[in-house]
């Protein structure tokens, strides 16, 4: 066994090992005849692969940046002082009760659509979102955006982080 093939069978068994985990419905010639093709179609198609690569990273980028930037703690706290930014807490009202931050307007996510109008007098203001994990912030922040609001942010990490 040559010094390729010996890399060749550790990659392999890496990769074969990961499959596993994700899909372990099949037997172990399965998965490793599995994997020998993934690697075979890569090393045919490798623009073909590129290609997707770069367009899947792009997606990325694109969907993360459509909900506003994304805020740390401290940056909120700075834009709330000195900016004078509204937060907008898109929790349940139940969650919202237990534990908010100061001055934040209470607007659950699932009644963003329809409430979003309560928001137009701070238009002018930076709007930063707070969900429970910062799972919801962005397609709420895409909402905002759509009905007209500029300077739309997400704290980073929603009310757990603060």
């Amino acid at each position: 066994m040559g010094r390729d093939s010996s890399k060749k069978m550790f990659a392999t068994d890496v990769y074969n090992h990961a499959f596993s985990r994700l899909c372990g419905n099949y037997d172990r010639e399965t998965r490793q005849k599995i994997m020998e093709d993934l690697f075979t179609y890569v090393s045919n198609h490798p623009f073909l692969v590129g290609t997707f690569a770069v367009l899947l990273a792009l997606f990325i980028r694109n969907e993360m940046g459509r909900g506003g930037s994304v805020l740390g703690v401290q940056e909120v706290v700075q834009l709330v002082n000195h900016e004078k930014a509204v937060v907008v807490d898109v929790r349940d009202k139940s969650e919202f009760d237990q534990g908010h931050i100061v001055e934040s307007i209470n607007i659950p996510f699932a009644s963003i659509d329809s409430r979003a109008d309560e928001l137009n007098k701070f238009k002018e203001r930076p709007i930063v979102i707070a969900c429970k994990m910062g799972q919801h912030s962005g397609a709420v922040g895409t909402t905002l955006r759509k009905k007209g609001f500029e300077n739309v942010s997400r704290l980073r990490g929603g009310i757990t982080e603060w």
